[in-house]
């Protein structure tokens, strides 16, 4: 359990090294390329990232593959969580823009336009990762994620290093946290269900 747990942390430290360098870029094209550091170095040490797995499940889903799942989550919240407090005040600056961010997305948002802009996202990590896995390149990851930034897709794990660095607490900001996390999950497992049902119907 520890080890699935600190897994997870050390993605959680990537994710929010990739957030940090996005909310310190003034052109948000350059940042959104830079952020894909993260996850390419997540794929290749093979740290447990939420968005990254759930994909997956419809491939093994047993105990084994859910406790990774969620011990990995549980790391990647405290990786984000503590970065994010001990950013915002190493560096005031990401602090402040981390609050611009995060309440634009909580005064501009629905939580079912928040839902959809998650799905998306989970969709691109998916296919972010697998192709990493199946071909054995990362340029799926170099264009998908600043893909999903750019179009202002939700990214779970990032949006908890964001609401960490910007200070902002409240039950709004929970469900909104809690909301881009089923978005990206039911995003992540969207093809590949859709996969196995057409196999299925192949071999009927």
């Amino acid at each position: 359990m520890l080890k699935k747990t600190v897994s997870g942390f050390m993605a959680g430290v990537l994710i929010s090294i990739g957030g940090s360098v996005y909310l310190a870029c003034a052109d948000k094209v350059i940042g959104a390329v830079f952020f894909s550091v993260a996850l390419l170095c997540i794929c290749f040490k093979g740290y447990s990232l939420f968005t990254g797995k759930v994909g997956f499940l419809p491939e093994k889903c047993d105990g084994e593959a859910l406790s990774v799942l969620l011990l990995g989550l549980l790391g990647n919240a405290v990786g984000t969580i503590a970065c994010g407090y001990l950013l915002r005040f190493a560096i005031p600056s990401i602090g402040a823009a981390a609050e611009v961010l995060c309440q634009a997305k909580l005064d501009n948002q629905a939580l079912w336009q928040t839902l959809v802009r998650a799905l998306f996202c989970g969709i691109l990590m998916y296919l972010a990762v697998s192709i990493y896995r199946d071909k054995k390149t990362p340029l799926a990851i170099v264009f998908c994620i600043p893909v999903f930034i750019l179009s202002g897709f939700e990214h779970s794990i990032a949006d908890l290093y964001y609401f960490a660095a910007s200070g902002i607490v409240s039950l709004r900001a929970f469900l909104f946290l809690m909301v881009v996390i089923a978005g990206n999950a039911a995003g992540g497992v969207l093809l590949p269900l859709l996969a196995k049902i057409g196999q299925g119907r192949e071999t009927t």
